[in-house]
């Protein structure tokens, strides 16, 4: 796919006063790098969609500035920035009316897209999301399943190829498994198309599988932390920070720290049925093997059947700390 270059998203002392003076965000700087995806978390009330809607411009900040690239996006024509932005939300939006294939057209038809050039986009998109044209294009939104729907709205905002996504609570309205296939998928197809991307959620373990880097924030919109999800979970900033994690941030960390594969112990003689994972696994991966495997330690092997080696439990713990 031949993808138009990704652009970083800068916050400059961003502010939103209502008209009764309430503060919903409050001097924001913040800068998510060209091809990154950052998370917005915090609980509600603390900005985290009013952010998106300053940035494509649906609500108008009231001081500060928002750079896309170069360009300060307050002295852009709003509904041509629209269109160069994908904007994905909770309960999806499509046009119940349309098919799928049309729902995926649509901005490309707004911008006067070839009918042919169009048609190439929408069929390469379908599939890329795992809806292929033959079989969902001429169905309707209400002949999906929530899941269905959900990745209909994430090749939507793909379809003009934006340089930013901007996606608000995406996966929250659909059951846990396929909330989780979904996050699954949807990082699978940003390591294809490197979007630069603001992720709104209110769930912290969403936010530390999906972000590249997580900005927490507190009522009226302050950020208290912006780091990786790593280093967000290793140092809380302070105790909002902390408290917001949850006490379980250790068991979280796992989950985003790679099998250190050169402490890994030489392999003892195994056969087919020892608890093992791959090596691109997580230590959270390797915990859960070894401890439903009842062996004590959890093999690692290789993306071509090699074996590289074994962790222990206390191996797990010390690549932890």
């Amino acid at each position: 796919m031949n993808a138009t270059a990704a652009a970083p998203i800068r916050l400059d002392d961003v502010r939103k006063v209502y008209a009764d003076g309430t503060v919903a965000v409050g001097d924001l700087s913040l800068e998510v790098p060209a091809g990154e995806l950052v998370v917005l978390v915090g609980p509600s009330g603390c900005g985290k969609s009013t952010i998106l809607r300053m940035v494509n411009r649906l609500v108008e900040p009231t001081a500060g500035r928002i750079r896309l690239g170069d360009e300060d996006v307050t002295h852009a024509d709003p509904v041509a920035l629209r269109r160069r932005m994908g904007y994905v939300i909770q309960h999806v939006g499509l046009f119940p009316h349309q098919t799928v294939w049309q729902n995926v057209a649509t901005v490309p038809r707004l911008l006067g897209w070839p009918r042919e050039r169009l048609a190439a986009r929408v069929d390469e998109l379908l599939d890329l999301v795992g809806l292929p044209e033959a079989r969902y294009a001429r169905r309707y939104p209400h002949e999906l399943s929530g899941g269905q729907r959900q990745r209909v709205g994430v090749a939507r905002a793909l379809a003009a190829d934006p340089v930013v996504l901007l996606m608000d609570e995406p996966f929250s309205a659909v059951d846990p498994i396929v909330r989780a296939r979904l996050q699954e998928e949807f990082l699978r197809l940003q390591a294809e198309v490197r979007k630069t991307i603001l992720f709104v959620t209110h769930d912290v373990d969403e936010a530390v599988r999906m972000g590249d880097r997580i900005a927490v924030l507190s009522e009226g919109g302050v950020l208290e932390q912006y780091d990786t999800p790593a280093a967000l979970l290793d140092g809380p900033a302070n105790a909002f920070v902390a408290e917001f994690v949850g006490a379980d941030r250790g068991i979280k960390r796992l989950g985003v720290t790679p099998i250190p594969l050169d402490a890994l112990r030489p392999m003892p003689s195994v056969d087919g049925s020892a608890p093992a994972v791959s090596d691109d696994a997580t230590l959270r991966d390797a915990l859960a093997a070894l401890l439903t495997g009842g062996t004590g330690w959890v093999a690692v092997r290789a993306s071509d059947g090699t074996w590289r080696g074994i962790l222990t439990v206390d191996d797990i713990l010390a690549s932890d700390r």
